[in-house]
């Protein structure tokens, strides 16, 4: 059979995997244990002989698997693993594949709280440089003999750099760095990391994957392409059989099984009922945030717009040959830093909360919540004025969400 497009994969990955009792989705399997009629079997599962077993929950039942296949067909990988959280996946991959010693780069425009991890990373011996992404040069000057990995996301939550994707690939190919890739903004829906090299993509599913604010997860998944034959921290224990396995082995044991951010049966259920509409999920709220964002740029009470989809964004050309969308995210900043209060407040349509790709729209301050405890030097370092709103675009009606911001822009307090 031909490859088929994202959805049609992802809406009949189960049927076509075999699912008992004629059933169109794979069951939620909540057992925490998995027994056999032979001790034998039980054995070969423990010890890595046996093929699609589970012995307990915690390192995956036949519901996270399912889960798995679908975000690896997405992702056109080797394989993946499933965690509770996008940041036990992001957390599972550094602690898991990084030991005493090592030096890592990254991308210093990343999610917050990735960018307190590191500071945990820092306390554990493992050192991080934090670099302009958008420039594969400001990677390659911050390489060391320690490097082991590069680190970068797709589209930077919230201020939208993008990086110097391509570029940064073929460094990491060149030096023999694994280079992994965070792609929860754009999602599968609009860019497969693996085209631009990564040896490693990982997903928040909570977001652009589940989609409706109603599950919380996390993937990492192997595209295959990087030789874990020549990686140094590979325990001695993971070092049988093919070796382009041993990574995400490793991934699983040491992450999942012996630090325990399992994703429950439920969750994952859950996320792959939401995986069937990501790609019109993520046409819909593009194509909005696209409108949005254009408008947010002509409007006085406006400072600055930042949006990929913008041709006055500085990393345009990349985002529209990488992107098959500029995605949901964008960000603006308000003219008049004491009205931005008031102007939120005057939203009806967006929900004022953390999080993002839901269904529903949602708006935050950035400064004084997010990124608040990062304190104002490292906030100025990555761009964040203390007007900056975040807008995660959701599938409300175009005409009504623009309305919705023009009306609370425009009001007597909005500083124009």
């Amino acid at each position: 059979m031909k490859e088929q497009g994202i959805t049609t994969a992802i809406v009949h990955s189960d049927p076509w995997a075999g699912v008992e009792h004629g059933a169109i989705r794979a069951p939620i399997h909540t057992s925490t244990q998995f027994g056999y009629e032979r001790v034998e079997d039980l054995i070969g599962v423990f010890q890595g002989t046996a093929k699609n077993s589970f012995n307990y929950a915690r390192q995956g039942t036949p519901t996270t698997a399912a889960l798995e296949a679908k975000v690896t067909r997405l992702e056109q990988g080797r394989g993946s693993v499933c965690f509770s959280s996008g940041m036990a996946a992001i957390a599972a991959t550094f602690l898991s594949l990084l030991k005493t010693g090592d030096h890592l780069v990254s991308s210093k425009f990343v999610f917050g709280n990735t960018n307190s991890l590191f500071g945990t990373l820092e306390h554990l011996g493992i050192t991080t440089s934090k670099v302009d992404a958008s420039s594969a040069s400001a990677i390659e000057a911050a390489l060391r003999p320690n490097t082991r990995m590069v680190f970068v996301e797709t589209i930077a939550n919230p201020g939208t750099q993008v990086p110097d994707l391509e570029a940064i690939g073929e460094l990491c190919r060149q030096r023999g760095l694994l280079y992994v890739v965070d792609n929860t903004i754009t999602s599968p829906a609009l860019f497969r990391p693996r085209d631009v090299g990564a040896g490693l993509v990982i997903n928040s599913l909570s977001k652009s994957i589940a989609g409706h604010g109603a599950a919380l997860g996390g993937t990492v998944t192997d595209t295959g392409l990087f030789d874990w034959a020549d990686y140094p921290n590979i325990f001695p224990a993971y070092r049988r059989g093919d070796p382009a396995g041993w990574g995400l082995v490793q991934v699983r044991k040491k992450a999942l099984r012996d630090m325990g951010a399992s994703l429950s049966s439920e969750q994952a259920h859950q996320i792959a009922i939401g995986a069937e509409t990501l790609t019109l999920r993520n046409q819909q709220s593009s194509k909005t945030a696209m409108s949005l964002a254009s408008f947010l740029q002509n409007h006085p009470a406006v400072q600055a717009v930042h949006y990929p989809g913008l041709a006055s964004h500085p990393q345009y050309r990349i985002a529209s040959r990488l992107f098959a969308a500029p995605s949901w995210l964008l960000s603006f900043e308000i003219k008049q830093v004491s009205t931005m209060l008031q102007v939120l407040n005057r939203l009806h349509i967006p929900v004022k909360a953390t999080g993002l790709g839901d269904t529903r729209s949602l708006v935050i301050p950035v400064a004084p919540t997010i990124y608040w405890e990062a304190g104002p030097e490292i906030r100025a370092d990555m761009g964040i004025a203390d007007g900056l709103v975040r807008v995660s675009v959701g599938l409300e009606e175009e005409a009504a969400l623009l309305e919705d911001f023009e009306q609370a822009l425009s009001g007597d307090s909005a500083g124009r």
